[in-house]
């Protein structure tokens, strides 16, 4: 954004997305769309697209007063209107309200989203009011405030994309959004290396905010043992996470193993696709990495196979598609109702349902316990 509107950009926070920066751009220096599209190397229409997103979001009180004193504060050469000394007409507006500073915002940030991530917990903001209140609402129907903000703060959370208003009115309502829980994740990972001295292992702090590591207990030869894992590797540990209406788990424990299961048979198997060139035959000399039809599959992958065979044509066409590509192929859910044109928010219940009747082929065929993988 340097040469364009440098005049608008200057004193805004350093932490502003530059999408919020070309809307300014655009609607208060009045930069063409073209030039601002050459100047970031981006076609005009996603310009165009992106700068028409945030006209949409004025109907949000924080967002709409987030742009207006962003506004205000990139016209610094504006007269005050308010004062009645016509010789001070032209000074420019003083103590103009900002937006906080990336420090004050991590810190406050980290504060409120520790709030908005516990369940029931929504953020009211009234537009007279200095302060917006983090409110919780309990099983048996009670609340309480768990948490007070400035208003800079909650614009600031609302430009981030960290909170998005789910009712507007005298009193607008807002809740966490995707990207607000990422952001606090990769808060919490970087105050605890903070914490930790920085002897951690190496810093990722983007990669961090889509994990969610916890405990797993695996069977070994000599016994079970926990091990440190990611539970947001598998869309199924995911969707095992939601909670239906009346507070149950989505998916219970049983199901999801059931799901580990067909993917570490299907990953035992090695039938995922090749997806690079096979070099064996030009790094082997003779004939050792030549193809013998007789050769067959070794012991493990073979049974492991059969396995993931046996367990597809039990659940059938439909059940079985949705199981190999979210449990196997490690597809989201939107993405395989997308492949398989189901309608929205269908896959999870199809999952469900394929995952409780992939249990009951595992505990019929192999018992509760069944065989060791391999």
């Amino acid at each position: 954004m340097t040469g364009l509107s440098a005049t608008a950009v200057a004193p805004l926070p350093d932490w502003l997305p530059a999408k919020v920066r070309l809307y300014l751009s655009h609607t208060e220096d009045g930069v063409p769309l073209r030039a601002l599209a050459r100047e970031v190397g981006l076609n005009a229409s996603t310009v165009l697209r992106q700068v028409r997103r945030f006209e949409c979001r004025r109907d949000d009180p924080l967002m709409d007063g987030a742009l207006e004193a962003l506004a205000r504060a990139a016209r610094s050469d504006i007269p005050d209107p308010s004062r009645k000394d016509a010789s001070d007409m032209t000074a420019p507006i003083r103590n103009l309200p900002v937006l906080p500073d990336e420090a004050q915002l991590e810190r406050e940030g980290r504060r409120v989203l520790r709030r908005l991530v516990e369940p029931g917990a929504v953020l009211a903001f009234a537009p007279e009011m200095e302060k917006a209140a983090v409110l919780r609402e309990f099983p048996d129907g009670k609340s309480a405030r768990t948490a007070v903000l400035d208003r800079s703060v909650a614009q600031a959370m609302s430009v981030k994309d960290w909170i998005a208003c789910r009712k507007a009115g005298r009193i607008s309502v807002y809740e966490i959004t995707a990207a607000g829980r990422a952001a606090l994740k990769r808060m919490l990972d970087a105050e605890d290396r903070r914490r930790n001295g920085g002897l951690a292992e190496a810093a990722a702090p983007f990669g961090d905010q889509h994990r969610s590591w916890g405990e797993r207990t695996v069977p070994e030869a000599d016994g079970l043992r926990r091990v440190r894992c990611n539970l947001a590797e598998s869309p199924v540990a995911v969707l095992g996470r939601r909670r239906d209406k009346d507070g149950k788990p989505f998916l219970e424990t049983s199901l999801i193993d059931a799901a580990e299961r067909l993917r570490e048979d299907f990953e035992l198997a090695q039938m995922g696709p090749r997806v690079a060139q096979n070099w064996e035959k030009f790094l082997t000399g003779g004939d050792r990495g030549s193809y013998r039809a007789d050769a067959g599959l070794a012991e493990g992958p073979g049974r492991a196979r059969e396995r993931v065979a046996a367990a597809l044509r039990d659940l059938g066409p439909g059940l079985g598609d949705v199981a190999l590509r979210v449990c196997c192929f490690l597809e989201g859910i939107e993405a395989a109702e997308r492949r398989m044109g189901w309608a929205a928010r269908s896959g999870k219940i199809v999952l469900r349902i394929a995952l409780m009747r992939l249990r009951r082929h595992y505990d019929e065929t192999y018992g509760r316990s069944g065989p060791l993988i391999g």
